[in-house]
């Protein structure tokens, strides 16, 4: 299953999802949309190209089809459009002799039908996009992404900007362009079963296939013969696997490997661009001698901007229509049949607001060109690459880039391009479902975690980990887990895997070395929080775990400098006050290890386990009186550890107050009945206090 697949397969259910059911609800839910349109009259273009088309007439032989335009005009005459579709005027021409004169049902159904058949083809070609090409052993193509080829062409079924082409009778062209375009893609995709090899008979068949169907395109709209250029750029970036960021990166190398790529050597390849490139150019040339005199002749009403005289002004224009375009398919809360007659202003500065509009789309667009030319995940770039490419190359007919078209905006010219936008809203729905679920694990394993309850806390990092194999902050978290219940191994794969991908995670690496310090790994487990540090070089905490792996390894002066530069970075940083006092007090360093502690109190004055560890200090330097108020100080502010009660009993003993130590122990033992030095002690002192009872009688 595609990775986008999985990432929609908490919204589309799993019952729809076979090939024939998918199909079967898009097909419905395009007719249902469209269904209205039946009983429409024939309206605007419809007069000229069918109406008042001599060429609908049983009296026109067939074959001046094939000289005359869209319109019914003589290709050759001055005042001709040029606009060359004999096929898509030969079905209105049937359906005239069908329907027995202009009856426009007739018509509109035809249209109903032929937008129904391609959202059903759709299903098919938005597994290719989004699944790839993957053929059984007995060559049948495997649905990789059903989930996201029927969201797709569920959207493309029902998308309001096809109200022109559907609902309109001259918006035939687009549809039967658009049913052989994409019937032109999925032949040239059949040359890439499994059976095939390069260059078989088979494989060369298809290839030839794909260019005539291209070619029926084009006989039903210009635009059609854009589908050649679509399956170059999927066999070279796709198939090919063409990797543009790789390339761009030996040439600024000057790697020799350069000459030794793949797909440049490619004999296959290059066998398919040429037919494809001859292909085009016969139908350029054919299509050239037929439209005769020129290109049409259009006046400034129909598109003011091609008339400008600056260029920096056609060019603002122009792709401000661009940005128009793609905000009707983004949002098609306005429609319009026709946009001429000055509907679009002329932008005529650069200071006109309206040029925000141009910086939003190239800003998009370049963020996603980037991302298909150069992302290393191989899935996302054939998804955007082909996405783009729907969207882009079916569109330059109308893009006044080559040559001045006949209007401003028109929505029948992004039938086609909608498929491209269509891929690309899918894959970011996709990818923002993604980042919401694993999101939403993360943060359920968060709270749950805070709450103490580690068992489902792991269950929902799990989760997270599983939606986004590359969540490093889940794998963190879910690695102090398992590190906390002792389950080191898996918490040092976690983690390692976490400082991989983000090798600047500096909390990671942290965690990393205290389950290597816990697994006896000291060399390693220096190493990470080394690298910790170097990432974070503020970071006491990490210090602080530094200085515990010297102090196991009886490095103290080493652990003492790592804990002094943790209170310096953090100079409420208890625990690593806490471990000098405690090392120094340990090795016998009394008089320091006082300095330190009352450093410490200065510093955080009611924290209580500094006052019990200097409280353990001055007993030992037989400062009882002060040792003793602070005893009873931390005691105060926490009644019921132990060790506080345990200590101070310790001093009572040999300060010689025998019966407070007998009360402290007692207190203690209550606490923590398995403390074996405390009933060690006790047991001493019930002893002593035995012979001292003895003695008075």
């Amino acid at each position: 299953m595609a990775e986008v697949d999985a990432d929609l397969d908490h919204i589309i259910p799993s019952s729809i999802l076979p090939p024939f059911w998918a199909k079967l609800v898009v097909g419905l839910v395009s007719l249902v949309c469209f269904a209205r349109s039946y009983d429409g009259d024939f309206v605007f273009d419809d007069s000229e190209a069918i109406v008042n088309n001599k060429d609908l007439q049983a009296e026109t032989p067939l074959g001046d089809l094939w000289h005359h335009d869209f319109w019914g005009s003589r290709l050759s005459s001055n005042t001709s459009h040029k606009s060359y579709r004999p096929l898509t005027v030969l079905t209105f021409r049937i359906n005239y002799y069908l329907s027995g004169g202009f009856h426009p049902m007739g018509f509109h159904m035809v249209n109903i039908l032929l937008h129904g058949g391609i959202s059903i083809l759709m299903v098919d070609v938005f597994s290719v996009l989004f699944g790839g090409l993957q053929y059984t052993s007995k060559g049948r193509r495997v649905h990789l992404a059903p989930r996201a080829s029927l969201l797709a062409a569920l959207l493309f079924a029902v998308h309001p900007v096809h109200t022109e082409c559907v609902a309109g009778v001259v918006g035939r062209a687009d549809l039967l362009c658009a049913l052989f375009f994409l019937l032109s893609f999925l032949g040239y995709c059949k040359a890439f079963r499994e059976s095939n090899k390069e260059g078989t008979h088979s494989s060369t068949f298809w290839v030839l296939l794909s260019i005539l169907l291209g070619a029926v395109a084009m006989l039903c709209k210009e635009q059609g013969i854009t589908v050649l250029g679509l399956n170059a750029v999927f066999d070279i970036l796709v198939i090919g696997k063409f990797n543009v960021l790789e390339v761009v990166q030996k040439v600024l190398h000057k790697d020799k490997s350069l000459e030794n790529t793949g797909t440049l050597r490619n004999g296959g390849l290059l066998f398919r661009m040429a037919l494809l490139t001859s292909g085009g150019a016969s139908m350029l040339y054919v299509r050239w001698r037929i439209m005769g005199t020129g290109p049409p002749a259009f006046t400034e009403v129909d598109n003011p901007a091609s008339f400008a005289e600056s260029v920096l002004v056609r060019a603002i224009n122009y792709n401000y229509y661009y940005s128009l375009n793609a905000w009707l398919l983004l949002c098609p809360w306005w429609l319009c049949f026709d946009w001429s007659m000055g509907c679009i202003p002329l932008i005529k500065s650069v200071g006109d607001w309206r040029v925000i509009a141009l910086a939003a789309l190239w800003f998009c667009l370049i963020g996603l060109i980037c991302q298909a030319l150069c992302s290393e995940d191989s899935h996302k770039r054939r998804i955007l690459t082909l996405g783009l490419g729907f969207l882009v190359i079916p569109f330059l007919p109308a893009s006044n880039l080559f040559f001045r078209v006949g209007f401003v905006v028109a929505e029948r010219v992004l039938y086609l391009p909608s498929v491209g936008y269509c891929v690309l809203l899918t894959f970011g729905f996709g990818a923002l479902s993604k980042h919401t679920k694993k999101k939403v694990h993360y943060n359920i394993g968060k709270n749950l975690a805070d709450k103490g309850n580690q068992t489902a806390a792991i269950r929902y990092y799990r989760e997270a980990v599983r939606l986004n194999p590359k969540y490093v902050h889940a794998m963190n978290n879910l690695g102090n887990i398992l590190k906390e219940r002792n389950e080191l191994q898996e918490a040092e794969e976690l983690l390692s895997l976490a400082v991989q991908i983000q090798p600047d995670f500096a909390a990671a690496w942290m965690n990393l070395g205290i389950v290597q310090n816990s697994l006896k790994r000291f060399e390693a487990a220096e190493q990470s929080y080394r690298t910790a540090i170097k990432h974070r070089r503020k970071y006491p905490d990490c210090y602080y775990n530094l200085g515990r792996l010297y102090a196991d390894l009886n490095r103290h002066v080493d652990a003492l400098n790592a804990w002094r530069n943790a209170t310096v970075l953090k100079p409420e940083h208890s625990l690593a006050w806490n471990n000098m006092i405690i090392l120094l007090d340990n090795t016998g360093n009394l008089a320091q290890a006082e300095a330190v502690g009352r450093e410490a109190l200065e510093l955080i004055p009611n924290d209580h386990s500094l006052m019990f560890s200097l409280a353990n200090v001055l007993g030992k330097s037989q400062k009882y009186k002060e040792s003793e108020a602070l005893f009873l100080k931390a005691i105060k502010a926490n009644p019921n550890a132990a060790s506080y009660h345990g200590n101070l009993a310790v001093l009572y003993h040999r300060w010689g107050h025998l019966d407070l130590a007998k009360k402290h122990y007692e207190i203690s033992l209550q606490l923590d009945p398995t403390a074996s030095g405390t009933k060690e002690n006790y047991g001493l002192l019930r002893r002593k206090l035995e012979q001292v009872q003895k003695k008075d009688v």
